[in-house]
């Protein structure tokens, strides 16, 4: 009679934090190396265009295109959002880049039995929405623009009759949704350090302003603070319980929405890297806990 399987299932979650992201694109570059891999990870803006290249176990790609690109108007800039109505260039930055530049290797990810969800914000309902993306094509990038589409420097994302942003509004730390899904071990990667609260969105009258047809996502905007900050709440007494390992940055990762310094983004790429690495006996001592 066959043994059943005792390998505990692994559930990862990926922060957003737009440039801050280089954090995660380290940590997750170690892990590959290492031979590390989860049953099911899910993103949430950055950490969903970054998480990318852990389901297609492609080593150094993120910090790669990005100190490519970081500089070059095609790709960010105030020219791209006055022109599209999208700071970060719709076709360039999630067509051209990911499928012509520097591909995605869409046989190694479609292979790899990871599930990967993101999640968006739905801005009708103000409410979370989380898409697997089991293909890695046009049609799951599109979604991974959604979800990170910051709210004014970006234009709604339109998929399938619903009109979506950043998923980091309705959900910034998908730690919740993740533990709902019964994995065994939990692994969770933030980008803001140790003690960090978020505040209230200070230009939320200009959020009311340009959103007001939209109820709900307002509210979402209005309350964001607080559920990111229960959300760690959440986080702190579970870690101290042993129920899930949290991966937070070891010092300041702040960096401009628009950072065009490669430099910058290689700190902390590298950051990202000694934390993980830092990290790495305890976190296989959990994993085989």
């Amino acid at each position: 009679m066959a043994q059943p399987d005792t390998t505990p299932t692994v559930g990862l979650a990926l922060e957003g934090g737009g440039y801050r992201g280089m954090y995660t694109a380290g940590v997750l570059d170690v892990w590959m190396e290492c031979g590390l891999t989860c049953d099911h990870m899910v993103g949430v803006s950055a950490g969903a265009a970054f998480g990318y290249n852990f389901k297609s176990r492609q080593i150094g790609r993120a910090i790669r295109y990005n100190k490519a690109y970081c500089a070059d108007k095609r790709y960010a800039g105030v020219a791209s959002w006055l022109r599209t109505g999208d700071m970060f260039n719709a076709d360039f930055a999630y067509h051209e880049v990911p499928i012509e530049r520097d591909p995605i290797d869409l046989e190694t990810y479609r292979a790899c039995p990871m599930r990967f969800t993101c999640v968006c914000t739905d801005i009708e309902t103000g409410k979370a929405v989380y898409h697997d993306l089991p293909y890695g094509d046009e049609r799951d990038i599109e979604w991974i623009r959604a979800s990170s589409a910051i709210p004014v420097a970006t234009r709604p994302v339109a998929i399938e009759g619903h009109k979506y942003l950043d998923g980091g509004v309705a959900d910034s730390i998908p730690s919740a949704w993740l533990f709902a899904q019964g994995y065994d071990r939990n692994i969770v990667v933030l980008t803001q350090p140790a003690g960090f609260v978020k505040q209230p969105n200070s230009v939320m009258p200009m959020l009311r302003r340009v959103f007001r047809h939209y109820p709900e996502f307002v509210a979402a905007l209005e309350h964001r603070h607080e559920a990111y900050n229960a959300t760690l709440d959440d986080l702190a007494r579970r870690e101290a319980a042993g129920e899930v390992f949290v991966v937070r940055p070891s010092e300041s990762v702040k960096v401009p929405s628009l950072c065009r310094e490669p430099d910058e983004l290689e700190r902390i790429y590298q950051i990202g890297r000694h934390d993980a690495e830092a990290s790495l006996s305890a976190l296989e001592t959990y994993l085989a806990g």
